[in-house]
């Protein structure tokens, strides 16, 4: 099976070995200047970038913002008056490029300040690795860790 890459432009590193010389357009390895045409919610803008003939998403990297249907609309509008039409800085983690919706992720940089570091001091946003409080722990998870207790014997 080819890979779509109109859908899915960028390739996850996993998937590198078998299409990176099919792809159409340059994958993105390291850090780079784009221009924000769209910002899409509080934690995903539209960027444009001269060197691909198309405007792609960038997810802030390490960031957890609100959806648009949760109350989003605030960091929405706080990171769209912050960058929208401006020029940023886009920094690459080599080990963690590509999430799981197949968007760039990347630490945003605008006039030397991380966007994203920006927007949970303001309240806007949460670390990532907190999005999930109040989700129904593991049992087992909590077990293993606590005990040392394995379902496998």
């Amino acid at each position: 099976m080819a890979w779509d890459f109109i859908n899915r432009p960028e390739l996850p590193n996993s998937q590198m070995d078998f299409y990176y010389f099919e792809s159409p357009h340059k994958q993105i390895f390291e850090d780079f200047t784009a221009k924000v045409i769209r910002v899409k919610d509080g934690d995903t803008i539209q960027v444009t970038w001269q060197e691909r003939d198309f405007d792609f998403p960038v997810r802030l990297l390490d960031i957890d913002a609100p959806e648009i249907s949760a109350g989003g609309r605030v960091a929405k509008n706080w990171l769209r008056r912050e960058i929208e039409g401006k020029f940023v800085d886009i920094i690459i983690d080599r080990t963690n490029r590509v999430g799981k919706w197949g968007r760039i992720l990347g630490k945003v940089m605008s006039e030397g300040m991380d966007m994203g570091q920006r927007m949970i001091d303001s309240g806007f946003a949460t670390p990532f690795e907190r999005r999930r409080e109040g989700e129904i722990p593991d049992a087992l998870e909590i077990m293993e860790a606590k005990h040392g207790i394995t379902a496998t014997p």
